[in-house]
């Protein structure tokens, strides 16, 4: 095992510096969103539903935001091109989510943890996207003018 401030050990650098890591990481981080926004477009009656019980008017407007900001944040994050964008936009739509839906502040009992859990693990996918933004930004300014997107 490596000491503790060391480098990775060879196999998790190598493992690391795999392009197919660096997309599937920038998959699975984008795939609730992916999913969020197919279900919201094929059903949007009931996104509608959804933003407005929690109280945001008009239904149709969010929900439209909604789909646009979970499609295309999730697209631009996959894709490699514009991922400060996307990942901005997705950030910035699930701090709106996280303070709207969990506000475990008002929660009382046993629900009280489970909503605190959410808005964790929600600030933990912020996050998220925050790094996936920096490495974006550091691989490309890394990168050679000749190689193209990451």
């Amino acid at each position: 095992m490596a000491a503790l401030g060391s480098h990775s050990p060879s196999l998790v650098a190598s493992i690391l510096g795999w392009r197919v890591t660096w997309l599937a990481a920038r998959v699975v981080l984008t795939s609730a969103y992916v999913y969020g926004g197919f279900v919201k477009l094929f059903d949007f009656n009931a996104a509608i539903a959804e933003q407005e019980h929690f109280g945001l008017h008009p239904g149709w407007l969010w929900a439209s935001m909604a789909i646009v900001v979970e499609l295309g944040g999730a697209a631009l994050v996959i894709s490699g091109r514009f991922v400060w964008l996307g990942a901005g936009a997705i950030g910035v739509l699930t701090t709106i989510a996280t303070f709207v839906a969990d506000d475990f502040w008002h929660a009382r009992g046993a629900g009280q943890l489970m909503i605190t859990n959410t808005f964790l693990e929600h600030l933990g996918l912020i996050a998220g996207f925050v790094l996936v933004a920096i490495m974006s930004e550091r691989a490309v300014s890394d990168m050679p003018a000749s190689k193209g997107v990451v």
